[in-house]
This record gives C-alpha cells, sequence and structure tokens, in this order.
C-alpha cells in the first residue's frame, strides 16, 4: 500500500497546487484586513467631495509584551447604505471592543513640504461588536450599557 501511495504523491501535489478549494467563483485579487480593537472616539458623520455621506471612525489596537505594549491606531470610513447601519455605528459608544473586516489601500501623496507620504485606506465591509462600552449620563444615578455582539455588514 506504501509503495502506491509513493507513486500518487506526485500528483496529488500537482493537483492541490492547480485547483482551488472551496470556490466556484474567479479568482480576484483583494487586499483586506481584520482589526480587533477599542473604538478611540465616537463614529463622525461627514460627507464627500461629491456629498455621499461617511461614517468614520478610530480604532485602537494594542500589540506586544505585557512590557513593552504599544497601540496602533487606525482611521476606518464606511459609507452606509440605510438609514439602519448609519445609526447603528453613530450609535457606537467610545471605547465599545469591535471586529472590523476593511477593504485596504495604498495612497501615495505629497505633502506641503514636498515630502512623498504614503496612507492606508480603509474601508469598512463588515462590523461586529464584541463589547459595547458602558455609557455613564449625568442625569442618571449609575451606569448603563450592555454586553453582547451586534453586527452590521458592508457590501
Amino acid at each position: 500500500m506504501s509503495a502506491m501511495m509513493n507513486s500518487l504523491r506526485p500528483s496529488l501535489r500537482a493537483a492541490s497546487t492547480t485547483a482551488r478549494s472551496f470556490s466556484t467563483t474567479s479568482r480576484r485579487d483583494l487586499a483586506r484586513m481584520i482589526l480587533t480593537g477599542r473604538l478611540g472616539s465616537e463614529p463622525e458623520l461627514q460627507a464627500t467631495a461629491s456629498g455621499r455621506e461617511v461614517i468614520r471612525y478610530v480604532v485602537a489596537s494594542e500589540h506586544g509584551r505585557t512590557q513593552n505594549r504599544k497601540t496602533d491606531w487606525f482611521r476606518v470610513a464606511s459609507f452606509p447604505d440605510s438609514e439602519n447601519q448609519k445609526n447603528f455605528l453613530l450609535n457606537l459608544p467610545k471605547g465599545s471592543l469591535v471586529y472590523v473586516e476593511a477593504d485596504t489601500s495604498l495612497r501615495q501623496y505629497e505633502d506641503a513640504e514636498g515630502r512623498k507620504n504614503t496612507q492606508l485606506s480603509l474601508v469598512q465591509r463588515n462590523i461586529d461588536v464584541l463589547r459595547r462600552a458602558f455609557i455613564r449620563r449625568e442625569e442618571s444615578e449609575g451606569s448603563e450599557g450592555s454586553e453582547g455582539s451586534e453586527s452590521a455588514e458592508h457590501q
């Protein structure tokens, strides 16, 4: 049996490199990033130059060992398709723990001093709220908040 398996290995290896598994669609190039972190501020509604609504927010993600923890800040843009998606994002409090899937691209530009810079652009495809931050209300006693998982998708 071992000799038979040895004779089949080259053909099995070739088949695995030429076939894509778990997909019936054509192959496409993509650049995607997954972030898990806390909202650094409340999401803000803005308008693009063409007048399209965009919601911008910042996700803080920590990495490194306990003694040398570092925080990276990622700016994310979301283009809501519906009023529900817009309200969902705009009502997320600062500090909420989120899982974000975003399309990425690099944009090169020249600053006022003539230096060339590269900026990472993240456009949200999906966001899951892993834990909502507690909201303190000055007019009420105690704090209010909830834990759980919520999500909004962007296609």
